[in-house]
């Protein structure tokens, strides 16, 4: 089955600045990254975000041999319970209406949607080697004629106005600046449409002077906003929080669990110092288009 979708022509290129491009330039050269693919490799879900939830303590007693084996195992399923979460609140899903996955990675999260409610999924990346990988996931699934993804910048997408159920963000907004993302978001969205965003914001207190924050911003080379600047963004935007909660309890296991893997990156410990200084909290915002 073919599906097209009516667009609007984007107004700029896809990569429209400097830094945009050096961030799809990570990604793109980034792509052998032991993390996301070998935890991928586990069941095909392909994730880039992080987990929340307790892990089982029982993977690091049992034999040596394949203790790598499950922490791999049991990190991918933290990441994939963080991805149910984030759907959880996605509202009420017809297997008629549109969604949309900005920053969509290696396209996990856009294809347990579909899993879960049958609808049409368009990904946008600025990388193109992510937006490749993802399209072959979802073929080697047999669900490219409702998951497809797209080289498109989410602050300018070209998608039909009004043309989107909800649209959710894990863990990418720090990449842009919000109150152009969430203009076009608030184009894009139906009245009454759901957004769903699950990121790392810094303390409005103390999180712009912590040295763990600033080297997650360093490593990722990205730019940690504020917590209230999400909500100011929000607001100039015709998008209303209708919940807000702390995750930042619920994500400490999975970088203590991961700290003690051998897929650690080195960036662990910073996190798991910013989490547990206060200066970096996890938060999940739903916001509906009034």
């Amino acid at each position: 089955m073919t599906i097209t979708t009516t667009t609007s022509p984007a107004k700029d290129p896809v990569l429209r600045t400097a830094y945009q491009k050096s961030v799809a330039e990570y990604w793109n050269t980034n792509q052998q990254d032991p993390v996301n693919l070998r935890l991928g490799e586990v069941d095909g879900l392909y994730h880039h975000h992080y987990g929340i939830g307790d892990y089982d303590p029982s993977v690091l007693a049992g034999p040596e041999k394949t203790r790598e084996e499950r922490i791999t195992q049991e990190l991918h399923r933290l990441e994939t319970a963080q991805a149910d979460v984030l759907l959880d609140h996605l509202g009420d899903i017809k297997p008629g209406d549109t969604l949309m996955d900005a920053g969509s990675g290696r396209g996990g999260t856009s294809i347990m949607a579909e899993q879960r409610f049958g609808c049409r999924i368009d990904g946008v990346s600025i990388s193109e080697y992510q937006v490749g990988f993802a399209n072959e996931q979802a073929k080697l699934r047999g669900v490219d004629d409702r998951v497809r993804f797209h080289f498109k910048n989410m602050l300018d997408t070209g998608f039909e106005t009004g043309s989107r159920k909800a649209i959710w963000t894990n863990e990418t907004t720090m990449y842009v600046d919000l109150y152009e993302l969430y203009a076009e978001f608030s184009r894009l969205l139906e009245f009454g449409g759901r957004y769903v965003c699950i990121t790392g914001c810094s303390n409005d207190l103390t999180g712009l002077r912590s040295k763990a924050v600033s080297r997650i911003d360093e490593h990722y080379t990205c730019n940690i906003h504020p917590r209230s600047e999400y909500f100011k963004a929000l607001a100039a935007n015709n998008l209303t929080p209708i919940d807000v909660v702390d995750l930042t309890a619920q994500t400490i296991p999975y970088w203590e669990l991961r700290a003690k893997s051998a897929l650690a990156t080195g960036i662990e410990e910073p996190f798991l110092t910013a989490y547990k200084e206060g200066s970096f909290h996890y938060l999940l915002i739903v916001a509906d288009r009034v």
